[in-house]
């Protein structure tokens, strides 16, 4: 079993920043590829970054292209999020999941539990 819990999330003006921290527990954290997805009201739950676990290898949707950043720190159990020049669309819940593959599906065996992100215009 894993673990996930986000952290990071809030209120921020279009064109802000912020940087979502999602903490790993249970079983060895640099063995799982890592994976972010959001969520807004009345919409499915759409994938927005992946990174392999070594980290060599990274994936965003379109979307969040040239604004978001993922990466990990395998000796603190953490995978970041960084979001820049934040859109009122980006406003969502936003989940972590782990799965021992590296996927753009929202197939991954491991969830936490979301942070909310408000990006106001």
């Amino acid at each position: 079993q894993v673990q996930l819990v986000e952290s990071g999330g809030g209120l921020v003006q279009a064109g802000g920043s912020l940087r979502l921290s999602c903490v790993a527990s249970g079983r060895s954290f640099s063995s799982y590829a890592m994976g972010w997805f959001r969520q807004a009201p009345g919409k499915e739950r759409e994938f927005v970054a992946a990174i392999s676990w070594t980290g060599g290898a990274t994936y965003y949707a379109d979307s969040v292209k040239g604004r978001f950043t993922i990466s990990r720190d395998n000796s603190k159990d953490t995978v970041f999020l960084q979001m820049n020049s934040l859109k009122p669309e980006d406003t969502a819940v936003y989940y972590c999941a782990a799965d021992l593959l590296v996927l753009t599906t929202d197939k991954y065996d491991y969830w936490g539990q979301g942070t909310q992100v408000t990006v106001s215009s």
